[in-house]
């Protein structure tokens, strides 16, 4: 970041949401680590309701990493079929369940560089896993709503992932690695959308620099 974020601004970000959000929570259906796992590699541009559409008859079949292992490709893809790019989905959540068999008993490795080795797997579908899972905090999730999100409060200027993730580790709290990626995917839904933010019911716009610069009809005409 060019501009470090004061600690006061940070504080009443971070209270807000979590005022406003405090039911926030995952919005994935699933039974253990491993269904998580699948249901995360399936949400990659993908919403999550088209994933929790697609995972009850997924896991009626294949609810274990053993069972999906053994799962023929082509059934696979079939069941994924609706949740877009599937041929690549099916190949990586077949190959993260043999590679789970095969060198962790079955078991879900709980640690981010073995979760970076599975087929489909980057940093974020590795967070959402750690922390949704056993509570482990050892990064920030960072989707297309927590990017976004950052940027306009000017808790980052990145536009990768990773580096976007590395800034808000650097100022928000570790308590709250997981609630800040719950809160801003949330905001982003309500009121900070993509197109057409509704920055006049936002309760975040004193504090935020992107406030006000778009126009009635939702262009972005410049940060303040």
């Amino acid at each position: 970041m060019s501009k470090k974020v004061s600690q006061q601004k940070i504080e009443k970000i971070l209270n807000r949401l979590g005022k406003h959000y405090s039911e926030a929570k995952i919005a994935l259906n699933f039974k253990g680590p491993f269904q998580l796992l699948v249901a995360t590699i399936l949400s990659a541009q993908c919403t999550d309701v088209r994933v929790n559409m697609t995972t009850p008859a997924l896991f009626k079949k294949y609810g274990t990493a053993e069972k999906m292992a053994e799962a023929p490709i082509q059934d696979l893809e079939g069941l994924v079929r609706s949740t877009g790019f599937y041929k690549n989905k099916a190949k990586n959540i077949k190959g993260a369940a043999q590679m789970i068999v095969s060198q962790y008993g079955g078991e879900v490795p709980k640690t981010m560089d073995e979760l970076l080795a599975l087929p489909g797997v980057a940093r974020k579908t590795a967070n959402v896993v750690l922390q949704n899972a056993w509570d482990i905090r050892v990064g920030v999730v960072v989707d297309t709503h927590v990017g976004r999100l950052s940027r306009r409060l000017g808790l980052t200027k990145e536009t990768d992932p990773k580096k976007v993730e590395q800034d808000l580790m650097k100022i928000v709290p570790q308590k709250d690695w997981t609630n800040i990626a719950f809160w801003l995917i949330d905001h982003g839904r309500a009121i900070c959308d993509a197109r057409k933010p509704k920055c006049n019911d936002c309760f975040l716009s004193d504090v935020c620099p992107a406030s006000g610069s778009f126009d009635a009809r939702g262009k972005w005409v410049g940060m303040k």
